[in-house]
């Protein structure tokens, strides 16, 4: 008698042994094709601590991966003619365009959403949440992130900053009339079905209802809840949380578009933001790198307010991406490039 096969791995399989050497309190991932989620999995439990065990359908907060959906966004007003990916913020804000210094005349959406436009990385962002309306402090984010010489002439170097994509944020809730995040569930969460998707720190305060966030070292953070996050003001550069399932809609309609399908946006659209026009490897809201495994072009991205650690890689030449969350901070990098790498093995074995 020949002895029975090995079962098959599972998602959750190639992530226990990871979750164990890495020493965190959850993982979860997820393979996403263009037809849509394809295999998830989730091990661990939601606070260290306890044994109240994460599921797959659990919220996970993205952090600066929320920079493609903002990007998607502004693309969505490209397509309808109220913006170009050379508007600048004088154009949009002509009122504020006086305080302006001068080399910033110059500065476009697109230096803004590739990290180019020579803006500081992060404002004060809890002395600027202390007054007036998110809005308002979107506003006075422009204010102060063009009232200063540019770190670099803008186009000319990529220096990553949070701030760039607040003022972008702010040029679409000019013409679109609405909040970014008004303007992000009616033109992204919506049409794509991200039904549980939303802003914020997770779950109920006190309660033990979704995944908690620990600090770099695995530490559980003081509280938990919608508050328990960067002041909203920092929307659009990355405050997006979502389920894993949630979050693969929108990665499939990116795997869609890139392919010439029906998708939020036109393919030449898609095609703008994975192209790094600029120089370097930062397109608009994802860098591109060349990687065998995806067969030329791949996209990358991180996200991390401190507490979750969220990582996306897309193969859009072979029709698959790799998303991988963990509810610790910074030093959860490893593990789940790791995951991603485990992942990205196991299915080109099962889809060669």
């Amino acid at each position: 008698m020949e002895p029975a096969a090995a079962p098959a791995p599972t998602v959750a399989g190639l992530l226990e042994p990871l979750l164990r050497q890495h020493d965190l309190p959850a993982l979860a991932a997820a393979v996403v094709t263009s037809r849509g989620l394809e295999a998830i999995g989730a091990v661990g439990v939601r606070k260290r601590g306890t044994e109240v065990a994460v599921s797959t359908n659990d919220l996970w907060h993205l952090g600066s991966d929320t920079k493609a959906m903002t990007a998607t966004l502004v693309g969505k007003w490209v397509e309808r003619g109220k913006l170009t990916w050379e508007t600048t913020p004088a154009e949009v804000f002509p009122e504020l365009a006086s305080d302006f210094h001068a080399d910033y005349r110059g500065v476009t959406l697109r230096h803004l959403l590739a990290h180019r436009a020579g803006v500081e990385a992060n404002l004060n962002w809890a002395r600027l949440a202390r007054n007036g309306t998110v809005r308002e402090q979107r506003l006075e984010a422009v204010r102060q992130a063009l009232a200063a010489k540019p770190k670099d002439p803008p186009g000319s170097a990529y220096a990553y900053s949070n701030l760039g994509y607040v003022v972008a944020g702010a040029m679409v809730e000019r013409i679109s009339g609405v909040s970014w995040e008004e303007g992000m569930r009616t033109e992204i969460f919506a049409p794509l079905g991200m039904t549980r998707a939303g802003f914020g720190g997770l779950g109920t305060p006190g309660e033990i209802d979704q995944p908690w966030g620990h600090a770099s070292g695995g530490e559980p953070v003081r509280n938990n809840g919608p508050a328990v996050d960067n002041p909203p003001v920092l929307g659009p550069a990355g405050t997006v949380h979502a389920p894993l399932e949630d979050w693969a809609r929108f990665v499939a309609d990116h795997l869609r578009g890139l392919r010439g399908e029906p998708g939020l946006l036109q393919p030449a659209t898609y095609r703008t933001l994975v192209d790094p026009s600029l120089g370097g490897d930062y397109a608009l809201g994802w860098r591109a790198v060349e990687r065998s495994w995806g067969g030329g072009t791949v996209l990358n991205h991180c996200g991390c307010n401190t507490m979750f650690y969220a990582n996306a890689w897309l193969a859009p030449a072979r029709d698959f991406a790799v998303l991988v969350c963990a509810n610790q901070g910074l030093d959860a990098f490893p593990a789940t490039d790791e995951a991603v790498g485990a992942l990205v093995e196991w299915w080109l074995a099962r889809k060669p």
